[in-house]
Formats: C-alpha cells, sequence, structure tokens
C-alpha cells in the first residue's frame, strides 16, 4: 500500500510525513528525491537528519557517492526493492519528495527508454545549452516544448535518446501527458507563492549556518557526476569555490532560482487531475496530516 504527498520545494512534506509515520505504526518514508540518493549530499538537500531516520525508516537516501551517475531506471528499480522489502514487513509506503519525474516514473511504472552513454557523451561536450535545445526542437518538437530551454539534463537525456534509438523521445510509453488511474494515493500541499518564497529563503539562509559551503567544498575535491553537479545549491556554491561569484551573489542565486524551481514544481503537480489538494493556511502538519492518514485507511478498505 503507497500513499503520497507532493507539492513544491518548502511548503512542509517533510514534517507532515515525518507526523504521519509518527502516528501510524508500519508506515516507512520513501523519498522521491533525485539528489538525496547521493552520499554527503546532506544539507543542500535537505535530507532527514541522523535523529529522524532513527525514529523512523527512511528509504532511497545515500543510494550511490555524488561521483556516480544515477539514472532515473535506477531510481525504479530502487523503489521497487523497497517497496517489497516494507509490504514483506507488513508496512505501508509513504513516498514523499518534490522529483516530478521520478515521482510519476514509480507511481504509473513508466516504460523507460534505454541509455545511450557515447552518444550522451558527445552532447556532454557541447557547452551550449540552448543551443542542443535547437537541435532538439528540429528532431523532436514535442519533446522540446514540455522543457525548459536551460534544463540540461533533460535537454540532454531527451537528444540522447532520439538520437541513440531513432526515434523521437516524446514517442516512448504513454508519455507525461496521459494520467492513468493509478493505486497510489496522491495529497498535495499547496500553499500560497509568497509564502513558499519566504519559506525558500529562510532555508537557504539555515543551510549556509549549518556548512553548505564546507559540504560542497568536500564534494567538489571528490568530484561530482554530471547528474549531480545539477543540484540546486551545489553548482551555484561551486561558482563561489572557483571565483566566479561572491558568496552573496551565489546566496541569491541560489534562493532565485529554488523559487522558479518551486514554482516549476507546483505547476508540475498541479496538471496531475489525480492530486487531492490540501490547500495550507498556516500550518501544514495539523492541516494535512489528517488527510493523509484518511488516504491510508481508505487503500485497506
Amino acid at each position: 500500500m503507497r500513499v503520497a504527498i507532493v507539492g513544491p520545494t518548502a511548503s512542509g512534506k517533510s514534517a507532515v510525513a515525518l507526523e504521519v509515520a509518527r502516528r501510524l505504526p508500519g508506515v516507512e518514508l520513501v523519498s522521491v528525491d533525485s539528489m538525496q540518493v547521493y552520499r554527503g549530499m546532506d544539507i543542500g538537500t535537505a535530507k532527514a537528519t541522523a535523529a529522524e531516520r532513527a525514529e523512523i525508516p527512511h528509504h532511497l537516501l545515500d543510494l550511490v557517492d555524488a561521483s556516480d551517475e544515477f539514472t532515473v531506471r535506477d531510481f525504479q528499480d530502487a523503489h521497487a526493492r523497497a517497496v517489497d522489502e516494507i509490504g514483506a514487513r507488513g508496512g505501508a509506503a509513504l513516498l514523499v519528495g518534490g522529483t516530478g519525474l521520478y515521482h510519476r516514473a514509480v507511481i504509473d511504472d513508466l516504460d523507460l527508454p534505454g541509455e545511450f552513454p557515447t552518444v550522451r557523451a558527445e552532447l556532454d561536450a557541447d557547452p551550449d545549452t540552448r543551443a542542443l535545445h535547437d537541435r532538439l526542437r528540429t528532431l523532436d518538437p514535442l519533446a522540446a516544448s514540455r522543457m525548459e530551454p536551460d534544463n540540461r539534463r533533460r535537454v540532454v537525456r531527451a537528444l540522447e535518446v532520439c538520437l541513440g534509438s531513432g526515434r523521437p523521445f516524446s514517442s516512448h510509453g504513454p508519455g507525461l501527458d496521459a494520467y492513468p488511474p493509478s493505486a497510489v494515493a496522491q495529497i498535495g500541499i499547496r500553499r500560497p507563492r509568497p509564502v513558499v518564497a519566504e519559506s525558500v529563503e529562510r532555508r537557504v539562509r539555515r543551510m549556509l549556518e549549518t556548512g553548505l559551503v564546507d559540504e560542497v567544498r568536500t564534494l567538489a575535491e571528490a568530484g561530482l557526476s554530471r547528474s549531480a553537479s545539477q543540484a540546486l545549491g551545489y553548482k551555484e556554491v561551486v561558482d563561489h569555490l572557483e571565483g566566479r561569484a561572491s558568496l552573496d551573489e551565489s546566496v541569491h542565486t541560489i534562493i532565485a532560482r529554488t523559487r522558479r524551481f518551486a514554482v516549476r514544481q507546483e505547476r508540475w503537480f498541479r496538471r496531475d487531475p489525480r492530486v487531492r489538494w490540501i490547500d495550507v493556511e498556516s500550518d501544514p502538519v495539523s492541516e494535512v496530516v489528517p488527510s493523509v492518514i484518511q488516504a491510508f485507511d481508505r487503500t485497506t478498505t
């Protein structure tokens, strides 16, 4: 049995999930975050603390080193193993996180296209992401229309599949515009954008106070993979460490980009008609937890 909490970053998803797990014996938390899979990327991804993980079982954290690549298909496999393990114990999985593609991949069991490393290496050698997006627009206009021109990771992946498979990226599977029936009940946390924007800034400031720069320095010295290096907060601090920006400039950029990311997350999840949205007035925990508990009750009846 699975229930998912979705919504933008800094909206209170993790706090709600923890409280649900405290109230419902047997509920274990499954992270749906593309960057929390990396060991050592703790502060900048707002990963659950050691105390929280000791109190409530957490899954899909710290799966690989930050120097390793990790794909959506890898995540699907890891998610399936985690859910099977939870079920074998008689427990229930509560999915929580804001990586939209990873979320859809596991709740809808998306049929993902293959990997073409040689093609990807050639694409990675081109630093002009917008030029790559223009190329994608020629090969697969539909896929290009579904992603931001500056989202290098998605643009390169779509081009890799187009060139490697000889088929448009958008032709693989039913696509993200299809919302089939799902056994996973989804509860969405919706807060006013100014509230989320303020929460984002508080979170970023707190990350700096608790050692984000040192964390990034350590990871950068060991080497960040292509996918890990795209994490919000990390690439901006790397710019500071390598002298391309002052710390204040990097912090300002992190806040601005994270706010824009939160808006994109909200839009992504808002398109899914299967999500039951809860409009939070002040406290996500007190206002959303009862709905998540009810969702678990409905899945068992």
